[in-house]
């Protein structure tokens, strides 16, 4: 029986310890107001509280007194840091190329495209080669000197072909006129048959359509331009 009063006293301070502890929280938790024995807030009959002698605003508590709201400060903004920009670096022009002359250009444009055979007017679609040379022309300026030679095969006497390869490159030179190309800047003159393309033996015999054909490329209007101007980027 001892053992068993030994446990019983045990237990009751225990008991004593956790309700003493209980109630200074709920003194702690009410602190500023009257309370009762169990620690609870002792409210009138009509709802009012008593305060004592510690009370202040800080320990309000509901329903007694309403509660002052703590609004944690914010921190403080940190101060704005200077930012330096430094601007991104200008690439050098390009150098300029030193001023060229343009290279020279020789077209060579077959007779029998610009003419019937023996004939030294252009047919119309001989004139529509010569209006991509025109646009080619116009187109480059610097080329301010255009040299046209007439040739053409060995039928015929000498004589003769001289005057229609000079006649064939001026009816060139005409239509250039036409197509405001300046006449200054052009020249026409005739070789004849003088200046072949094909060598000796490469056509041999009489006049036929076979050789007329295989002639075909000392039939022909040549076109150097040339030029005197410098010209840059």
């Amino acid at each position: 029986m001892k053992p068993l009063k030994k446990l019983s006293l045990a237990a009751l301070a225990v008991m004593a310890l956790s309700a003493t502890t209980t109630l200074a929280q709920q003194n702690t938790r009410y602190q500023g107001y009257l309370v009762d024995g169990s620690g609870n807030i002792v409210m009138s009959g009509y709802g009012l509280c008593w305060h004592t002698g510690e009370w202040t605003p800080a320990l309000a508590v509901e329903p007694c007194d309403p509660v002052i709201q703590r609004v944690a400060a914010a921190p403080p903004m940190p101060e704005p840091k200077a930012v330096i920009i430094v601007p991104a670096p200008i690439a050098p022009p390009p150098p300029m190329s030193a001023p060229v002359k343009p290279l020279p250009i020789k077209i060579s444009f077959s007779a029998d495209a610009l003419f019937a055979f023996d004939k030294a007017v252009l047919k119309p679609e001989g004139k529509v080669m010569l209006d991509g040379l025109v646009r080619q022309l116009n187109d480059a300026s610097a080329y301010d000197k255009i040299i046209l030679t007439g040739h053409t095969d060995r039928f015929g006497s000498n004589a003769y072909n001289q005057k229609l390869s000079e006649r064939r490159a001026n009816a060139v030179k005409g239509y250039l006129v036409s197509k405001r190309i300046p006449e200054s800047r052009i020249e026409a003159s005739g070789l004849g048959e003088t200046h072949p393309e094909t060598k000796l033996g490469d056509c041999p015999g009489v006049q036929s359509a076979k050789v007329i054909a295989c002639l075909q490329p000392d039939r022909r209007v040549d076109v150097e331009m040339t030029g005197t101007k410098t010209v840059g980027n």
